[in-house]
């Protein structure tokens, strides 16, 4: 099998990202449309002051991870044929660990403002605290351990793309 060229790579590593972006964002979309709605519900008169502070932060972080995450797709049309692949890898790469942080945000504050309005605010200040270790468990914690398990059948030292000055 012959080795891929350094723009076949980059080729890859931009469809690499593109899946896992739709991934990231039909959950994050989901999300934001349950946020959106939450406040034409009839129980959401019954919210206290701290649970609609809550629900902005929820709004706010998921708006911003969907904005963060559908960005690589406005920058590949601004760049579309300029030859600019690395650049977009790059940026894209950005765009999509900002979205995850967001995404992270808007869901724990989710929970906390589900759980605060359910149950008692200690409780639900527990739960909470536990669904962002357990996010961060498996979006951060088994991935970067993950690089240490040991060789892979395959040779992926090149999904990443090369830091160069200024990254």
């Amino acid at each position: 099998m012959s080795k891929e060229t350094e723009k076949q790579r980059w080729q890859r590593n931009f469809a690499d990202l593109l899946q896992e972006l739709r991934v990231a964002q039909t959950g994050v979309q989901i999300l934001f449309a349950f946020l959106l709605t939450l406040p034409f519900s009839n129980g959401f008169t019954r919210t206290t002051g701290f649970q609609k502070d809550v629900y902005i932060v929820a709004l706010l972080s998921a708006a911003a991870a969907t904005a963060m995450i559908i960005s690589p797709v406005a920058f590949h049309r601004a760049l579309f044929r300029q030859g600019r692949k690395p650049e977009l890898v790059r940026f894209a790469h950005r765009m999509a660990s900002g979205g995850l942080g967001f995404m992270l945000i808007s869901m724990v504050s989710a929970v906390l403002l589900i759980t605060d309005f359910v149950l008692s605010r200690p409780i639900a200040f527990l739960l909470s605290a536990l669904t962002g270790v357990w996010f961060l468990v498996f979006w951060v914690v088994l991935p970067i351990a993950r690089r240490s398990w040991g060789d892979d059948d395959i040779d992926d030292e090149d999904d990443d793309p090369p830091a160069l000055a200024g990254d």
